[in-house]
């Protein structure tokens, strides 16, 4: 942004995982858009996501154009492939908090004389584990809310109001993030700039994270992955994005996670990929709930089925 250094933008801050910290975290992001979450993980936890996805990371092929360096390795549809990382990474209670906050709408309107108030709870956007290899040139700075079309003017931090945003991101330190093996760096303040304000580099904090370590960024931020400049070092993030209930998510749901594990998962993340309905009346299937699709000739129709 024009005439801006960076020691003009707002500090990120550093916070423990203590679910009391929501409200103190959900007023940073509105201030700054992202912050760091210190010892999220254990590294026990860890090293069970790893095991688990590195056999996906390896079968991975280089991305085709530019969006991603050749050196990047991606494990997709992980709600079908680790329930570690599932209940580790987009499950997370304090994670979840801050989405429900930001991302859960609730919308009034008549029908006939009747005021109704509906809710949409936020779902799952993607799920992504990257490993950057050394080598791999900095990804050009971008917002992922670019996905919905989401143009914004320019306000101040107190004029920010939840419904700006369609997502946020999380990433997880796999094992030590640093700027040197590249780092996620984003413009602290950018989701206060209109849409159209192009990204400036010289404005860049690197989200540096040791193992465990969480970064959660609005997805109206300018971020990127930086460059990996070591000889010898895996930048390894476990990272998901959540938004709105009443958005197309990023990553196909339906498609990336066979009906046949759905079924295999608890009802809480079987809501959280998709199955269930946006109020009101998004997303139904036979005009009710659509995770009757999950349990076949076994769904028991609830007596009363609002789809309000």
């Amino acid at each position: 942004m024009p005439g801006l250094t960076l020691q003009d933008l707002p500090q990120v801050e550093e916070f423990t995982p203590d679910p009391s910290n929501i409200d103190a975290v959900v007023q940073s992001l509105a201030r700054v858009g992202g912050v760091v979450i210190r010892g999220l993980v254990p590294q026990a936890k860890l090293d069970l996501i790893e095991r688990g996805v590195r056999p996906h990371l390896d079968a991975d092929s280089p991305w085709s154009g530019d969006f991603f360096p050749p050196e990047t390795r991606r494990a997709f549809g992980l709600a079908g492939k680790s329930d570690t990382f599932m209940r580790t990474i987009p499950m997370d209670p304090l994670y979840q908090a801050v989405c429900d906050r930001i991302l859960k709408s609730t919308y009034q309107a008549y029908t006939g004389q009747k005021l109704e108030t509906s809710v949409s709870h936020p779902q799952l956007n993607n799920t992504i584990v990257f490993s950057i290899g050394p080598g791999a040139r900095a990804q050009e700075l971008h917002r992922d809310d670019m996905i919905h079309h989401n143009y914004l003017k320019a306000i101040t931090a107190d004029e920010w109001t939840p419904d700006r945003e369609t997502g946020i991101g999380f990433f997880i330190a796999g094992k030590k993030t640093t700027k040197a093996n590249g780092a996620t760096r984003f413009i602290p303040g950018s989701h206060l700039w209109d849409t159209l304000t192009p990204p400036d580099e010289d404005l860049t904090f690197y989200a540096e994270l040791n193992p465990g370590d969480a970064f959660i960024m609005l997805a109206s931020c300018y971020h990127g992955g930086s460059a990996n400049t070591t000889a010898d070092e895996e930048r390894l993030i476990f990272s998901c994005f959540m938004t709105k209930g009443y958005l197309r998510q990023e990553e196909n749901q339906y498609l990336a996670v066979p009906i046949e594990k759905v079924r295999e998962l608890p009802e809480e993340m079987q809501r959280l990929i998709g199955y269930r309905v946006s109020h009101p009346f998004l997303g139904w299937l036979d005009l009710e709930d659509p995770i009757k699709a999950v349990y076949g000739k076994d769904w028991k129709k609830p007596e009363t089925s609002d789809l309000y």
